[in-house]
């Protein structure tokens, strides 16, 4: 494998301090996110569980300057981003945060050479040469005989890591995936997971994992379990009996996501 220079030099690449987000449903006030706190250091591999409607992916945007808290703030790897504009928030997003989703999200015209080129391209301090950068990445993820393939003319499993390769394509030290197995068979899901904990061991980038998958959580340093809108624990992922405990929960919840 590659070797790649190592990201970021604060000890926390993520402090969430009382963070909490109101929406407005008529004339109702819905508290979608109470006094989350929490932290993250460098090289950390967390993941963050729990029902639908929980503020999973609620707490992903506020963290990844998507979406702006009610309350709160979100240092990410020293710069509080809760007081930017979004012209600064733009440029955070592209040099200091790495986003992997579900879907993959990749521009269908072009190749995945193209696609991971992309955000060195409009990075505003450039580091890389954009082609140079995309095929390193892509190698690294055993991607080499695909750099001029279309993204339909890849598997799942295969656009999913083109998109691992993109989100890593300016060196962040944050990286956040939201659900990156959920759209995946097993043996894609395996090899996608199997990919971001080589990188996470190679390159102390910081990942924060928003899943359903109990085994995809079972494979991080630490786990947090939100409910209602506030983190209700954290849990031992190397505990059996804990792991067990919050899938029985789940299962009598009549939750089929969160069990599959």
């Amino acid at each position: 494998m590659a070797k790649f220079k190592q990201n970021g030099s604060h000890e926390y690449v993520v402090q969430a301090e009382d963070l909490g987000k109101d929406l407005q449903m008529g004339q109702v006030t819905v508290h979608a996110l109470r006094k989350a706190s929490f932290t993250v250091k460098k090289g950390e591999m967390l993941s963050i569980i729990g029902p639908s409607g929980s503020g999973k992916s609620t707490l992903l945007g506020l963290i990844g300057g998507l979406d702006s808290p009610t309350r709160g703030r979100v240092v990410i790897d020293g710069v509080d981003i809760t007081q930017l504009d979004e012209r600064a928030l733009t440029r955070i997003r592209n040099e200091k945060i790495g986003f992997v989703f579900q879907f993959f999200n990749l521009v269908p015209t072009l190749t995945a050479l193209e696609n991971v080129a992309l955000p060195v391209q409009f990075a505003r301090n450039r580091q890389f040469n954009p082609a140079r950068r995309a095929a390193e990445l892509l190698t690294m993820l055993e991607l080499q005989d695909r750099l001029h393939h279309r993204p339909n003319q890849l598997s799942g499993g295969e656009q999913q890591r083109v998109a691992i390769a993109r989100a890593l394509a300016n060196n962040p030290p944050l990286l956040m995936c939201d659900e990156p197995t959920g759209n995946l068979d097993t043996v894609s899901g395996a090899l996608v997971l199997d990919a971001l904990r080589e990188i996470n061991r190679t390159t102390q980038t910081t990942m924060i994992i928003v899943t359903h998958d109990l085994n995809v959580a079972a494979q991080t340093d630490r786990v947090i379990a939100l409910v209602d809108g506030q983190i209700a624990r954290e849990i031992d992922p190397t505990s059996t009996a804990e792991m067990a405990a919050v899938r029985s929960f789940q299962e009598h919840a009549g939750d089929p996501a969160l069990v599959r």
